[in-house]
């Protein structure tokens, strides 16, 4: 599979010799200041740690999840986390290298997690959740096909785990997307 911007790419699950790289290209797409090179940085709004290896392993060993890990070159590039919630899927944990976000790739890896989770697992929806500050990267999925819910739920004040919030309105969207139906012809 190839982009107009970039070689060919290559898809597949993450390993326990993955975690270390995932964790770095996790944490450098939206933290620090390695994440300001992107545009998906979360710096203003979290400090601290977006995920740790304890995370990454437990996403690779359960049963129901995958990471899906993509590399160009034999270098990672890519993830997400994908996960089988019975009729649909939950998509998490994606992140794309901060020198390469602007260029496309960031949609390339989102239709092949959808086109996995729905002829592999035959989900009807992929889910997931952001941050309702982040207009910004909500617009960009709902460019993508995916609608906003109105279901919140309360961001985990106090889990450091999930980083330090730098302001009190912080909370998570459900967004939902139908699969199946085309993606929408927007840039």
């Amino acid at each position: 599979m190839e982009t107009a911007t970039t070689g060919p790419l290559t898809f597949r699950d993450a390993s326990d010799a993955d975690v270390g790289t995932l964790v770095g290209l996790i944490e450098s797409a939206y933290r620090g200041d390695s994440s300001r090179v992107g545009w998906t940085t979360e710096a203003d709004i979290l400090q601290g740690q977006r995920t740790d290896p304890e995370s990454v392993l437990e996403v690779i060993k359960s049963p129901d999840s995958r990471l899906l890990t993509v590399e160009r070159d034999g270098r990672v590039v890519a993830c997400c986390q994908l996960e089988r919630r019975g009729d649909h899927a939950y998509f998490g944990m994606f992140a794309v290298c901060p020198a390469l976000q602007g260029a496309g790739l960031g949609k390339v890896v989102i239709a092949e997690a959808e086109r996995q989770v729905r002829e592999g697992w035959g989900a009807k929806e992929l889910h997931m959740t952001v941050i309702t500050v982040r207009e910004d990267l909500i617009a960009w999925y709902e460019r993508r096909g995916y609608r906003r819910t109105g279901r919140t739920s309360p961001f985990p004040y106090g889990d450091e785990r999930f980083g330090i919030p730098q302001r009190d309105d912080l909370e998570f969207e459900l967004l939902v997307k139908e699969l199946g139906q085309p993606e929408p012809a927007t840039p």
